[in-house]
């Protein structure tokens, strides 16, 4: 069984239930996403509230491909004295939900990666989205778009130097694509 979401060019938010066709459309999108839960007969939670401005909500994950998890002695001190706002969460691997002061969601990302590596030694690797393709509200800065920039590159950031290549790599690639 399936649910899929669809943004409407007029504003409003279609779901579907895949396995039994039920539809709807509506102009709130947790709505649409409350009833097709229901018609699922899964439990429905609502989102958190907004965060208080100058704040941005973000998740921080430790991928590290071996057979690690939340336990692993390395985030004991990640674990005890997580940044202030961020609470480490068990995902199978380590993790933290985090919400940060920034002028974006980016500087939020940034300087509670910058200060993890300075504190504790670790290198935050993803922001834990699972479809980055899926782009939403690309009308913000801030939103689940960002999200998905910040994960990306803090993901290729990490990749870049488990081949061995360095800062002034990556950035010479950035700087190629001719981004302002």
């Amino acid at each position: 069984m399936g649910l899929a979401f669809h943004r409407n060019a007029d504003g409003t938010t279609t779901g579907r239930n895949e396995a039994n066709g039920f539809t709807v459309t509506h102009a709130e999108e947790e709505e649409v996403k409350r009833q097709l839960y229901e018609d699922a007969g899964w439990e429905y939670t609502p989102p958190p509230p907004p965060v208080p401005p100058g704040f941005h909500r973000f998740s921080l994950v430790h991928d590290d491909f071996r057979d690690s998890g939340f336990t692993d002695e390395r985030y004991a001190g990640l674990r005890a004295r997580p940044p202030e706002g961020c609470v480490p969460v068990d995902r199978g691997c380590f993790a933290l939900e985090c919400e940060r002061p920034g002028k974006t969601l980016m500087d939020a990302v940034a300087g509670t990666v910058a200060e993890i590596r300075r504190d504790h030694g670790l290198v935050m690797n993803s922001l834990g989205v699972e479809k980055p393709q899926e782009w939403f509200d690309t009308d913000t800065k801030n939103g689940h778009a960002a999200e998905i920039v910040a994960h990306l590159v803090v993901m290729a950031a990490d990749r870049a130097r488990l081949l061995g290549y360095g800062r002034k790599d990556v950035v010479r690639l950035l700087d190629a694509t001719g981004i302002e």
